[in-house]
């Protein structure tokens, strides 16, 4: 029996929201492979070069660094990228395409670690043929070292401008009175939680009122336990208005002056 693939993942949280992200398409993926492969390959010409001028210095210890070198190279690009970049390297980047838990939750540094050990596998016998068997046939366009560190890659969303200023409150954000905490936020939120929020806003009055304030807890809970705001700040604000506000600062970081 054929597996039916999926063009969107859809997510539905316990208070009844439902959140869909596209699913990147083989090609697309592909591309951006194809993207890193160069840059790969091009890391690994400059350090053979410079292992060459090391073996008059260093001799046969030079050879021994670069093994190690390619190894950090082959491994680690993507490894340190997809950390740091929220789920991108420069391929995923240049094809608007993201790394996320295939849950919706915060992408951990363990499953970066795991799709990326198992490319050995997936890049079996050569340029990906098994990795790119696995995931034409898989519903969600995932390959085995997806499988295994639950993840999927999705394209990018592209937030226009009107979905922030119909979820905008009226009044000064008061989060900007302290630039080096949105800085922070900004920093430690990655693109995918900041879009649940924004969905989660837009669709707040499809929600029974007490799965709306439940729902609107566990936001700003989570956001106050990445960035701890002065109490004098969110004293009197609702979980709801402080996560609107969040919202703001991530999708709009400058400020377009006092409303």
């Amino acid at each position: 029996m054929a597996v039916q693939r999926q063009n969107n993942l859809r997510i539905r949280t316990p208070e009844g929201v439902e959140f869909s992200y596209q699913l990147a398409s083989p090609i697309t993926r592909s591309l951006a492979w194809a993207v890193d492969a160069i840059v790969i390959i091009a890391l690994t010409i400059l350090a053979f070069w410079l292992m060459a001028f090391g073996l008059f210095a260093l001799g046969i210890f030079a050879y021994a660094v670069f093994l190690i070198t390619l190894f950090l190279i082959q491994f680690g690009y993507a490894i340190i990228l997809e950390w740091f970049w929220h789920g991108q390297t420069l391929g995923k980047k240049a094809l608007n395409l993201r790394v996320i838990d295939g849950h919706g939750l915060q992408l951990r540094f363990h499953q970066i670690v795991i799709r990326n050990l198992l490319r050995l596998i997936d890049g079996f016998p050569m340029f990906y043929f098994v990795g790119g068997t696995v995931t034409v046939l898989n519903r969600h366009g995932q390959r085995l070292g997806d499988m295994a560190a639950d993840t999927v890659v999705i394209r990018t969303p592209d937030v226009q401008r009107e979905d922030i200023a119909a979820v905008r409150s009226e009044k000064f954000n008061t989060l900007r009175q302290h630039p080096h905490l949105t800085a922070r936020l900004q920093q430690r939120i990655s693109p995918a939680e900041a879009t649940v929020a924004l969905h989660a806003l837009q669709r707040r009055e499809q929600l029974d009122p007490p799965a709306r304030i439940e729902l609107f807890r566990e936001l700003a809970d989570h956001f106050h336990e990445v960035v701890k705001f002065p109490d004098e700040v969110v004293e009197g604000m609702s979980d709801e208005n402080f996560v609107r506000n969040a919202v703001e600062v991530l999708f709009k970081p400058k400020a377009e002056g006092r409303r």
